[in-house]
């Protein structure tokens, strides 16, 4: 029979034990990269309306803003932190006047970061803070990185702590510095501004947990 005080040291091993276990098979899981192929709708969150269609059909995560002056997102259910993000999206069809890009750490779908490329060669970071816009850095720059018009541009964005790098085709076009929200969801989204029939569609997602 243990004695108390072997009985003691043998917990505070087990203990140990098991937390080297969590620890590495935490570790594992959350270091695994993930990738998206969007061959199936999976567990992202999607919705669609009079105002716009969101939806995975044909290998890709299709976003049709049917009307002026709205948005349109899926998230993807997934909480990080820290990561580095890269998405294929590409202009199907609509005016070139139009936003779209990549939503990070989402409290919920009034708060979070958006970084955005337009259809015309912009680009911009902002923090939505559920009644308004912040703007981190410009508003609206313009970028030769961009691909204009019916074209397909590689966004990638890179979040550490509070700095968030944006880049479009290899080329770092933004960084900037934040802290208000430290984790959450990751989203794809597109906009309208003037003229409606936004459609973007988005592909080979790969997000890398960073440590």
């Amino acid at each position: 029979m243990k004695t108390k005080r072997a009985l003691g040291r043998w917990l505070a091993n087990l203990a140990l034990c098991l937390m080297l276990v969590g620890t590495v098979a935490c570790a594992s899981r959350r270091s695994a990269t993930w990738s998206e192929p969007f061959d199936a709708p999976g567990d992202w969150h999607l919705s669609s309306d009079a105002a716009a269609n969101v939806a995975v059909e044909d290998g890709v995560l299709r976003v049709h803003v049917i009307e002026v002056g709205q948005v349109a997102w899926a998230s993807a259910g997934r909480t990080y932190d820290d990561f580095r993000l890269t998405v294929e999206a590409t202009q199907v069809s609509g005016p070139a006047d139009n936003e779209y890009g990549v939503l990070v750490r989402m409290q919920d779908d009034q708060h979070f970061y958006a970084f955005s490329v337009s259809g015309d060669g912009y680009v911009r970071a902002a923090r939505y803070d559920g009644t308004s816009w912040i703007i981190l850095g410009p508003d609206w720059s313009a970028s030769a990185a961009v691909n204009q018009g019916a074209a397909m541009n590689v966004l990638e964005v890179e979040v550490t702590g509070g700095t968030f790098i944006f880049r479009v085709n290899d080329t770092q076009v933004l960084q900037v510095e934040d802290a208000t929200y430290t984790r959450g969801d990751i989203g794809l989204y597109a906009g309208s501004f003037s003229e409606g029939d936004v459609v973007i569609t988005f592909d080979n997602l790969e997000v890398q947990p960073l440590f």
